[in-house]
């Protein structure tokens, strides 16, 4: 989250399972300026920033995924700035919804409006609108800080341009290249996004 000085924030970037946060303290020894916050449970590791600074410094497989997975994190950054400026909160919504379905691999999603409106921008009303319009057309179900998503070719489809741009930048990222592939790949689990 970006956090302005009167206190206000707003998403600008959604890291998973698929990248890590910091990353630009390990390559560059710089400070994040963005607040983290965790908004699925599950596990994580927690690094120290020798370790990292260390294998940047010393692979060069390590410093081209930083630096592969620093570039398709900012080009998610730049479309969730235009998102944020150009598209309706219902539009905003469904696109923040996606991504966090991706995420939480179809578990249902708990949020109250209130957090929702801090992450997309948006006043606490207009998500409660978004929210029920998706609702009616029976997109997802929403109930006392619960949203479950039940349509989710319905959500993409009203959802703006923006979660399919940024979904293609991580798929593309994600897939290795062939030269990485050796053997059998039986058993293999899918992209973390899908």
């Amino acid at each position: 989250m970006t956090v302005l000085e009167n206190g206000s924030a707003i998403e600008t970037a959604n890291i998973g399972r698929e990248g890590a946060f910091g990353l630009f303290a390990a390559m560059y020894s710089r400070v994040s300026f963005n607040r983290c916050i965790v908004q699925l449970e599950g596990h994580m590791v927690r690094c120290p920033i020798e370790l990292l600074q260390s294998e940047f410094k010393n692979s060069e497989h390590v410093r081209d995924l930083f630096v592969s997975y620093s570039e398709t994190l900012r080009s998610q950054v730049e479309q969730t700035v235009a998102c944020n400026a150009m598209h309706s909160t219902e539009e905003k919504m469904c696109r923040w919804l996606l991504m966090m379905h991706d995420r939480a691999e179809g578990e249902s999603l708990t949020y109250t409006h209130e957090f929702l409106a801090n992450i997309l921008g948006a006043n606490r009303k207009s998500v409660t609108l978004a929210a029920q319009s998706m609702q009616a057309a029976g997109l997802i179900s929403y109930r006392r800080g619960t949203i479950q998503v039940l349509d989710r070719m319905g959500l993409e489809k009203v959802s703006c341009e923006c979660y399919a741009i940024v979904r293609e930048r991580f798929d593309a990222f994600l897939k290795p290249p062939a030269t990485a592939v050796h053997g059998d790949t039986k058993g293999r689990r899918g992209s973390p996004l899908t």
